[in-house]
């Protein structure tokens, strides 16, 4: 399912075990008047194991260690929730054996030696029905709120906080002019984009592989950044356009890999570049409509888009369900599987809603990313998948697009400080001290061209 779908950023305190401070401090000699001058710091300066307490204890270093941990919890969820779906669309069940007919000329014939052999049963599929998926799982996505309100009850023990902050998100959407009408208008516009996005994701499980899928759907960045270029004047990144080319050229070999005549195949990748667009509008109208918005904002607008989801949507489902064009047989319904999905797709979203608190942005960038071997290892291991020709260089490049959207827009700068860094001078190595300047002349004594007072050598 959908990871990140907000794109918020937001700061909160680092969760995280403290070391204890005198692990590691210099001890004090016995004899404090007779120690060495080695033994001490000189003119004051921190030892090199205070300096490296300093830097592992550091706030950045804290966020990297959380960044990493949220970047594997990222990438489990969300392959985790792929499989898990793609497991249920497999799964058969054979039919029911169809009652004697009575009414047989020879009935001596089922009994003889010649007809013993006994068909195997046929299979028929016991789960085809992406849209109570994306109903079911979505319905899920009522829980931000209440989780939001348990933290902040659990971390902010006072009962009046809670109110305050209850006001303070109200307050915040009376500022921006945003009446109730308002709201519950942007968040039908929301839920029909959510629905919209995540049915086509699951229906291309249907059909296509699930690295395929979650390869085509991170394809999703460079419309992320395109639709930013347009509509919120983001700045212009020649890099970036590349990796729009690169996901593009990756799409394509992905829609021809079985050939031109594979309409399935190529109706799969449709759906699935689909489901990678429909997202990029998502977050960009979200950022363009709500704007900055505080984690209790954007909770109560995935809370209300998930009652929406419940409400609205049920009588789609039923109607879906009793017209036979999505098959559900309850008796064999896989249900850890599909709970363990919505949770995983919710823990997903949470991370890439919140995580922003804790870490940096690009660890969660990360997670999408890293989830498509992840995966590509379960299909070769599991379904005997076999990544070569076309589709493993449509694989490629859109990773390869991918990692070229998170360059930052002042990546030049970068490469230049690497090619420049064999120049630098070693740090203890001591520096020279400028050559004294005439002041009658205002030329620096080292010239080779002049002397110290000007006349030339």
């Amino acid at each position: 399912m959908r990871v990140g779908s907000a794109g918020i950023s937001g700061r909160c305190g680092t969760p995280g075990g403290s070391i204890s401070i005198n692990q590691g401090s210099p001890v004090p000699h016995p004899d404090g008047d007779t120690a060495s001058a080695a033994d001490s710091p000189r003119d004051g300066q921190p030892s090199k194991c205070a300096r490296l307490r300093k830097a592992f204890l550091s706030q950045t270093t804290k966020k990297i260690v959380v960044g990493w941990l949220v970047t594997c919890c990222v990438t489990t969820a969300w392959v985790g929730a792929t499989h898990l779906i793609k497991d249920m669309f497999l799964r058969q069940a054979p039919l029911p054996a169809p009652p004697p007919d009575s009414t047989d000329a020879n009935p001596t014939a089922a009994s003889s030696p010649l007809n013993s052999t006994v068909a195997p049963p046929k299979q028929r599929e016991v789960f085809d029905a992406p849209f109570f998926t994306t109903w079911f799982c979505t319905a899920w996505t009522g829980l931000f709120f209440p989780l939001y309100l348990a933290c902040h009850s659990c971390f902010r023990r006072d009962k009046d906080s809670l109110k305050v902050s209850l006001k303070t998100i109200a307050q915040n959407f009376r500022d921006r002019g945003v009446t109730f009408s308002k709201f519950m208008t942007r968040c039908c516009l929301f839920c029909m984009l959510w629905v919209v996005t995540n049915y086509m994701y699951v229906y291309s499980l249907r059909i296509l592989d699930c690295t395929d899928v979650m390869a085509l759907y991170s394809a999703h960045v460079s419309f992320v950044y395109l639709l930013s270029w347009v509509i919120l004047h983001d700045q212009f990144v020649g890099v970036r356009i590349v990796a729009v080319i690169l996901c593009n050229t990756g799409t394509a070999l992905l829609a021809y890999m079985d050939g031109i005549t594979r309409t399935k195949t190529l109706g799969g990748v449709v759906l699935a570049a689909a489901s990678a667009a429909g997202s990029a509008v998502y977050k960009v109208l979200f950022k363009k409509v709500i704007g900055e918005a505080s984690f209790g904002q954007v909770s109560l607008i995935f809370t209300v888009i998930a009652l929406l989801n419940t409400i609205l949507l049920s009588p789609f489902v039923a109607a879906l369900y009793f017209s036979g064009y999505e098959v559900v047989v309850w008796s064999h319904l896989q249900w850890p599987n599909l709970l363990i999905a919505a949770a995983l797709s919710l823990a997903a979203n949470l991370l890439g809603n919140f995580g922003v608190a804790f870490t940096f942005e690009i660890f969660i960038t990360l997670g999408l990313v890293l989830a498509i071997p992840v995966s590509a290892a379960l299909d070769i291991k599991w379904y005997h998948v076999k990544f070569e020709g076309m589709k493993l260089a449509g694989v490629v490049l859109i990773v390869c697009g991918f990692f070229l959207v998170l360059f930052p827009a002042n990546w030049p700068e970068y490469i230049t400080k690497v090619l420049r860094w064999g120049r630098h001078r070693k740090r203890n190595q001591p520096r020279q001290q400028p050559e004294p300047i005439d002041y009658r002349t205002g030329l620096i004594s080292r010239s080779h061209l002049r002397s110290p007072s000007g006349l030339i050598r």
